[in-house]
């Protein structure tokens, strides 16, 4: 479906935008991709990496922040995959307005821009803090996720889509416990810092993130929240994983930090329905229809939810060793 079309990625020079380029290098012939963020230097370097492909490529110095930055980027553009935002949570809690600057405004002015260029459809990037939100990123993360979902009542039966994935952090990249545990390994570090015994995560890859993104591209009618079915870990086996035998002390949980990672509560179990490898959470609006339902999918049962902590799927010491070198090494 990305064969011949224009996609615009915002925040496009992080983890997921590189990803993102490779896999639709890989796998389709668009006419051109768009990186849109605001760092020249990481646009400088991803332009080097990309050299071969600068018959396709394009790189677009703006900020989420600048509604008519935007609309000029999205002249022509038939897909936008929205991936700009404030991340770290201590960096959030002790900027709050420029979280809000960001990913709130940064959502409304990516949502404005896109129905003024009559672009066909927007996926944007959500998170697991977006779900009963326990710290300002979370909550700017929901606010961003209602304004995606609500988009669609603007666009008319024929405008802009707008639809949501989430899932937590991926594996390996910024921000994550990986790239934290190897710096102390990589440093010769002999113990490895556990902020809760009990915390568990969900794994999943780059490679997951760009797929359920296409999926979204694909299949969505305007308003669903995608998740991938993804196995669970102990943060304990991961560092077991990475430094076998090693210490681990327990260091305390860090504010605004979680310790299972929730992707559908029981109030949403309500409008999702589960696919072979993915849910989907359906909009609960006066618009929505339920013949937009996608075809294969069943609704799960009454107060369901979706949590790193009572997961059916895990993976053990080995299987995380393993997924270390299958889906990080060769990033």
């Amino acid at each position: 479906m990305l064969n011949g079309k224009v996609i615009l990625v915002t925040g496009g020079t992080g983890s997921f935008g590189h990803h993102f380029v490779d896999y639709v290098l890989e796998h389709y012939k668009p006419k051109k991709v768009i990186i849109y963020s605001r760092d020249e230097y990481k646009q400088f370097v991803m332009d080097n990496d990309y050299k071969d492909h600068r018959d396709v490529l394009r790189f677009f110095i703006g900020d989420v922040r600048d509604e008519a930055r935007l609309e000029m980027a999205m002249q022509g553009v038939d897909y936008v995959i929205h991936a700009a935002a404030l991340k770290q949570v201590p960096a959030c809690e002790y900027n709050p307005n420029e979280a809000i600057k960001t990913n709130v405004n940064g959502a409304t002015n990516v949502i404005n821009a896109s129905l003024k260029a009559g672009v066909k459809k927007v996926v944007a990037l959500s998170t697991d803090k977006a779900v009963n939100p326990i710290n300002l990123y979370g909550g700017t993360k929901l606010v961003s996720d209602k304004l995606f979902c609500a988009a669609n009542a603007y666009g008319g039966d024929e405008g802009t889509r707008f639809s949501v994935v989430r899932y937590g952090n991926v594996a390996g990249s910024r921000g994550s416990v990986i790239p934290f545990f190897q710096n102390i390994i990589d440093k010769g570090g002999k113990e490895l810092p556990i902020t809760d015994y009990r915390m568990t995560r969900f794994w999943i890859s780059l490679e997951q993130g760009v797929e359920l993104v296409i999926k979204a591209l694909e299949e969505s009618q305007g308003g669903e929240t995608f998740i991938s079915k993804i196995p669970s870990f102990k943060i304990t086996d991961l560092a077991e994983a990475m430094l076998p035998g090693c210490e681990k002390p327990e260091v305390g949980i860090r504010e605004g930090e979680k310790l299972h990672e929730i992707m559908i509560t029981r109030e949403d179990s309500l409008h999702t329905y589960e696919y072979e490898k993915h849910y989907i959470i359906y909009p609960h609006y006066n618009w929505w229809r339920d013949r937009d339902i996608i075809p294969g999918g069943k609704l799960v049962a009454p107060e369901f939810e979706y949590s790193s902590g009572t997961n059916t799927e895990w993976l053990s010491v080995e299987e995380l060793r393993q997924k270390l070198k299958t889906d990080l090494d060769k990033h």
